[in-house]
């Protein structure tokens, strides 16, 4: 990581744009597709755009214009405006990029192999780092142990953080550096994995997971940033033009704005401050940031009430149904949560809260009702991510509150092979309850969770539209009746999930006015079979009338 860190230092990180500004460009030839100002798809066969921003769509029978600086012609390949996802962690994925990838392994043992691998070609590494693992998908479906890390890395700290980010595995080696024994205590709204004696088994849950954290060494301003950028690029790729980075702190922040000031970022960030930052209230106090260029936005905060469901730690009104007697963790006690969310909204900061649990989303919900009433905050557009778990009656609050539903569709299609046996039969009913929110008159807003998903949101579309998996199961989608249609899904990844950013008269549609942010696409996603959209593949990025993708 160090390395390429000093690689980045002579690199000039300013985009390719290959048209010049104050040229007026018309892309000819194409299958457009935008939704209008009603939400209302439409087609087009021309776009026009001079500088940044979008001037014109030709509709089927229009004439084009003969007075252009540049004609690009299209091919007759599907265009339709940068996809937005609305929740993913930036530094975390381009840091994922040059780490253990424990991704689909199958077993313990096969991690702990991935491991050993990963380890022997970077002998420079003074801790091993990794992440994916999922017990879940293990013959065991169990915790993972240190002494299984043990056998065949002892040397050096090991920790690997689980697929959702709310667990992590150590080796002994961290263990002992972490001075964690069997006589530490579970911090507030963490638990330590401990065997029959009381030892700890190497796995540790939310909150204690800084136990071992806390003795990593920090990562340069210039590793940051290398991280951001080379995340930032892989993410253009992938046919997003704009991210809303899912809690970031001080230091993350001052690594973004090293980049900015290099050039525009490869594309549109809109950064979530953490709360639990030690500088929380000096940023809250130095007030919204937009940058000139719109690349980077920092005006929301990111708040994490509790959890998540694959580890058990998401915060439950009732018993986990697999497990009887726990009912998960919440990260904060009621005086700290209100008191994170107040001081953002007397700030003027948007509150994106973390909830998956239904006793999280009941907390949240009612923190809202009565802060949102207290400050005269209904317009900052409150948020509650993830929304995974909810009772009836609160699936009726967001709407009644305008809290918009920061959903991530991919996680029923991977959590379908576990959230039934965690919730039971009952509680399932409201668990990823799209539909139930639309029809409740809710906004919801699309995302990945990246990188504790695939960043591609093609996979995210198919996962709304199908509620099926890669291969096509279960044959009638799992829980069907929540899917979302074709067109309430592409709205999901565009105006829907720009209104969540402040951003809907600036992204997510082409309109005139708007900027010229757009993907051609190897398909028509609109025509093509519904179980094929997650092989879509994304061809050129385009973001303020240059393209970025491919370079």
């Amino acid at each position: 990581m160090k390395k390429l860190a000093q690689l980045w230092i002579t690199l000039c990180l300013a985009l390719p744009g290959l048209i010049a500004h104050g040229d007026t460009t018309l892309v000819a030839n194409i299958n457009g597709y935008s939704l209008d100002a009603d939400r209302e798809l439409i087609q087009f066969t021309a776009i026009q755009f001079s500088d940044d921003r979008v001037d014109r769509l030709f509709l089927d029978g229009d004439s084009l214009p003969e007075n252009v600086d540049t004609r690009i012609d299209g091919n007759g390949l599907t265009l339709i405006p940068g996809l937005i996802d609305a929740h993913g962690h930036v530094l975390n994925y381009g840091l994922s990029l040059f780490r253990v990838d424990l991704i689909g392994t199958r077993s313990e043992q096969s991690a702990v192999q991935r491991v050993v691998d990963f380890a022997a070609e970077n002998t420079e590494l003074d801790w091993i780092q990794g992440r994916g693992w999922n017990q879940v998908l293990w013959n065991s479906n169990s915790f993972p142990s240190a002494a299984s890390l043990d056998t065949a890395l002892s040397d050096r700290p090991v920790w690997l953080s689980r697929i959702d980010g709310h667990a992590g595995w150590a080796n002994s080696v961290a263990i002992e550096l972490a001075g964690v024994t069997e006589s530490t205590e579970d911090p507030p709204g963490g638990q330590i994995i401990r065997d029959d004696d009381g030892k700890p088994t190497g796995v540790f849950v939310d909150n204690a997971m800084a136990l071992i954290r806390s003795r990593i060494p920090p990562s340069s301003t210039a590793e940051l940033s290398f991280a951001l950028n080379t995340s930032m690029q892989k993410l253009a790729s992938f046919g997003l033009t704009s991210v809303h980075d899912a809690g970031v702190d001080s230091r993350v922040v001052q690594a973004y704005k090293v980049l900015l000031e290099a050039g525009p970022l490869p594309i549109r960030v809109n950064v979530m401050l953490a709360a639990t930052d030690p500088y929380y209230e000096q940023r809250l106090a130095e007030g919204n940031f937009r940058s000139d260029d719109d690349t980077l936005t920092i005006r929301s905060v990111k708040i994490a009430a509790d959890g998540a469901l694959g580890s058990r730690g998401a915060a439950l009104i009732e018993e986990y149904s697999d497990l009887p007697g726990a009912t998960g963790l919440l990260l904060h006690n009621p005086e700290r949560l209100e008191y994170f969310m107040r001081a953002a909204m007397n700030a003027g900061f948007q509150v994106n809260t973390h909830a998956i649990g239904d006793k999280a989303n009941k907390i949240v919900l009612d923190n809202y009702q009565q802060l949102i009433a207290e400050t005269g905050t209904r317009d900052l557009r409150h948020r509650v991510e993830h929304a995974q778990v909810l009772r009836h009656e609160d699936i009726l609050r967001f709407a009644e509150l305008g809290v918009i539903a920061s959903i991530q569709a991919t996680h029923a299609t991977s959590d379908k092979n576990m959230a039934q046996d965690r919730l039971g039969e009952v509680r399932i009913q409201g668990a990823y309850a799209w539909r139930k929110l639309r029809d409740a008159g809710a906004v919801i807003a699309n995302g990945s969770d990246f990188p504790v998903e695939s960043p591609n949101p093609f996979y995210g579309l198919h996962a709304s539209i199908t509620r099926q998996d890669h291969g096509n199961e279960p044959a009638a989608g799992w829980f069907p009746e929540e899917r979302m249609t074709i067109e309430e899904a592409f709205a999901s990844f565009t105006i829907d999930a720009a209104y969540a950013g402040h951003q809907e008269n600036l992204l997510g549609t082409l309109e005139p006015g708007k900027k010229a942010d757009f993907i051609l696409l190897d398909r028509d996603i609109f025509t093509s079979p519904v179980s094929e959209i997650w092989q879509t593949s994304v061809l050129q990025t385009w973001v303020d009338g240059n393209r970025i993708t491919p370079f």
